[in-house]
């Protein structure tokens, strides 16, 4: 089985739950093969990188994403386009409204309120993701209407995320038929996400059996 850890905005490729992930299997599962990309680009190059990489594992192997925060979101889209199955850890359903208030931050620091030009930094993302209005109007346009795999989907939620609204998610997934967990507590960083390590991955061999 080849595993795809998808990083949330302020991440990379090393995050901590990532190599927590790929430690945990190198120790217990050594037939899964863990792969953690750098996602720090726009999202329509993020797209096009996952779906390139999850079709050439899927050659050998076959391959399960974990998405989390705006992971969750690229692992929905990837799982609607390819069927793969998808574990989502506090996922991001709307990124165009969330992501929004970089571009409100900017027009309150002018002095004008036109609008600001496509190409125009918002912000930079601690792995470096330059976002910008077009960044934006792409998730405008490819939002989450749907899971077409509902029964390849679930979803992990801490009711005490302090970035995500937890019941959104709920109802988005829960409404298309997908498995929803919620966990009382907790953040939106998943802070004990080693110790549900041996439950991921049964989640997702379950996942992959369907």
């Amino acid at each position: 089985m080849n595993l795809i850890y998808i990083h949330g905005l302020d991440s990379d490729a090393n995050s901590t739950k990532g190599r927590l992930l790929e430690d945990y299997c190198h120790q217990h599962h050594s037939d899964i093969n863990v792969y953690r990309p750098n996602l720090n680009s726009a999202p329509e190059q993020v797209f096009e990188q996952l779906v390139k990489l999850v079709t050439e594992l899927n050659k050998g192997a076959k391959t399960v994403l974990i998405g989390s925060s705006l992971g969750g979101y690229f692992s929905t889209l990837i799982s609607n386009h390819l069927g793969c199955p998808a574990l989502l850890l506090n996922p991001s359903t709307q990124p165009h409204i969330t992501l929004q208030r970089f571009y409100n931050a900017s027009i309150s620091n002018r002095d004008s309120s036109d609008g600001l030009p496509n190409n125009k930094v918002l912000h930079t993302t601690a792995g470096g993701w330059n976002i910008t209005p077009s960044d934006l109007q792409w998730f405008a346009e490819h939002q989450l209407l749907a899971v077409n795999y509902p029964d390849k989907v679930a979803v992990l939620l801490k009711k005490g995320d302090e970035l995500l609204n937890s019941e959104l998610s709920k109802a988005f997934y829960q409404s298309q038929g997908a498995s929803v967990t919620v966990q009382a507590g907790g953040d939106h960083r998943f802070t004990d996400f080693g110790e549900q390590l041996p439950m991921v991955i049964s989640t997702l061999q379950c996942l992959l059996s369907t």
